[in-house]
């Protein structure tokens, strides 16, 4: 039984219904290219975690999947309802479901050892909570690399009072990374050797072309100083297109799923980064599009060609496509190894051609904390004394001498002339809920030491770490400084992150926001909810290799 919220209008309701139903219409050799997980409404659901086959690509393989799909079913709420999910674990291990970026109270969140024990093999673990929100999100797995296996799906929560922006049809667009190593052999990779995957080295043919352009003392003096601190300016994702393929709604790029319109319609993409280590580089050729909400809040419509989409970020844009054509949904990973590939399309069995890569991203002095120095200035330069206290540790191979604000970039990789989404051009439309300034600040350095593949905050891993303790109540400013040479998307489960990015009472409210290399930035914190949550980096080997911490309400 489909069931509608309040708030939304008949036509709307039959306009949804009629897109759900364009599937049926669809001859049987295209319903793959416009396969998607199956939509599952209400306010009670039975979920089974299991094994699932998985064919792609021509091969075969076992999955982790819910009601044996993956991705997950999507899960349709609706504001102000209680919701009730009895989740039966199947497999032969402990696993879990995580609601990522829905306020629950703390024993409904879904982490193991922190708000609940998990859920046994052959066991069900029944979750209720109000539903006190809207927007688009996303549940996962928090049990060891289910994750990346296969545990994860889409929720969309309709807004009680209708929403924002008008539009007339709506299709989630799940982004995700498939290996068929074995997470446990990837870790061991990076282990072993930290740019495992890292095919896109510079070498002799590289350093030539560099002279060429650069002048061969520059060149000279640019590759010293990268061996010198052993980094290479090559690395931007841990793991990339050599292991990994790049997933829309758990298809292939040459599956092209589709998502169809009429010209002129406004069409509501909600963009999820389901993935365990690819951030994308997202956009549709010839269409600009809107982005109206980020991590499931509202914010004041920004028009773009492009944004940058990390692991477990969402982003909602509305599109308009004018004419009577296909178009093509362009996801890349940032290191430009691949790409998840769909397509907008007034009708069935339509493909657009595939733009071209843009050219690989190179870590520049900004990434690595000194921005605005020459190569071979370096020498003489004072750390703080936070980064002194760091220097040495064990799982710091790095310090960021002169972290600084960069939330007016998008980042490295991206062609002159685009207009590219940044986090300082994120308002809310409304004022903040509490206008307290914070009593205080906690300072946290992202940290890591590449060659071990060890990763923390504050040189420390999560067992050699005390809790974050926190009052309730408490207004607090946190203040994040990555010294690392890779980009950290930092989730806080239970409390909204309200990034402070230039618009005073109208930050926007982030549940995950990912931090460059070489980065200084902070956000406001309202304690409002008791409980033990879980703090950590949302690139999932970062995570379970040390760059975890809890942080505790009481």
């Amino acid at each position: 039984m489909i069931v509608s919220c309040p708030n939304i209008t008949r036509r709307r309701f039959m306009q949804g219904a009629a897109a759900a139903g364009t599937l049926s219409l669809i001859p049987s050799p295209l319903r793959r290219a416009f396969a998607a997980p199956p939509v599952l409404r209400g306010t009670e659901f039975a979920l089974e975690i299991a094994t699932v086959p998985l064919a792609l690509n021509g091969r075969q393989a076992t999955a982790t999947g819910v009601n044996g799909q993956v991705p997950a079913p999507i899960l349709r709420w609706c504001e102000g309802d209680t919701v009730t999910l009895a989740v039966t674990n199947s497999l032969g291990e402990p696993s879990s479901i995580h609601w990522h970026g829905v306020r629950t109270p703390s024993p409904m969140d879904g982490v193991p050892g922190l708000s609940f024990s998990g859920i046994a093999p052959g066991g069900t673990f029944v979750y209720r909570f109000p539903v006190r929100q809207s927007g688009t999100y996303w549940y996962h797995s928090h049990s060891m690399f289910q994750e990346q296996t296969g545990l994860y799906g889409a929720i969309v929560i309709a807004p009680k009072a209708g929403y924002a922006q008008a539009f007339d049809r709506d299709y989630v667009v799940l982004l995700s990374d498939w290996s068929f190593e074995s997470p446990k052999t990837i870790v061991s990779n990076l282990k072993f050797q930290s740019d495992y995957y890292n095919y896109g080295q510079r070498t002799v043919a590289t350093f030539i072309a560099d002279a060429q352009r650069a002048g061969l003392a520059d060149t000279v003096a640019d590759r010293l100083e990268w061996g010198r601190m052993r980094m290479s300016p090559t690395d931007i994702l841990d793991v990339s297109g050599a292991t990994y393929t790049y997933l829309i709604n758990g298809q292939p790029p040459g599956a092209n799923w589709t998502a169809l319109f009429r010209p002129g319609e406004r069409v509501r993409l909600r963009f999820i980064n389901g993935s365990a280590m690819s951030i994308f580089d997202v956009r549709i050729d010839g269409l600009p599009m809107t982005v109206v909400q980020a991590d499931g809040n509202d914010v004041q419509p920004v028009t773009v060609d492009q944004f940058r989409i990390s692991v477990a970020e969402t982003y909602d844009v509305i599109v308009q496509p004018p004419a009577d054509r296909a178009y093509t949904i362009f996801a890349q990973a940032e290191d430009r190894t691949g790409y998840a590939r769909g397509t907008l399309a007034p009708r069935a069995g339509m493909a657009a051609a595939i733009p071209p890569m843009d050219p690989r991203p190179l870590r520049t002095m900004a990434d690595m904390g000194m921005a605005g120095m020459e190569h071979g200035e370096m020498p003489g330069m004072e750390l703080s004394p936070e980064g002194k206290r760091l220097e040495g540790k064990v799982g710091v191979d790095n310090v960021a001498m002169m972290p600084a604000d960069r939330l007016q970039s998008a980042g490295e990789g991206f062609p002159p002339g685009r207009r590219v989404l940044a986090y300082a051009d994120l308002r809310a439309i409304k004022r903040g809920s509490d206008p307290r300034p914070p009593t205080h600040e906690i300072t946290l350095h992202l940290t890591g030491n590449m060659q071990r593949f060890i990763w923390g905050f504050d040189g420390k891993k999560f067992s050699e770490a005390g809790p974050i303790e926190l009052k309730r109540g408490d207004r607090v400013r946190f203040v994040l400084i990555n010294d690392t040479m890779m980009e950290h998307p930092i989730h806080l489960h239970g409390l909204w992150s309200e990034l402070d990015n230039g618009h005073g009472e109208f930050r926007p409210y982030k549940h995950t926001i990912n931090v460059k290399p070489g980065e200084r930035l902070s956000y406001l914190v309202t304690a409002d909810a008791p409980g033990r949550w879980a703090f950590h980096c949302h690139l999932l080997y970062h995570m379970e290799t040390g760059m975890f911490r809890e942080v505790h309400v009481a």
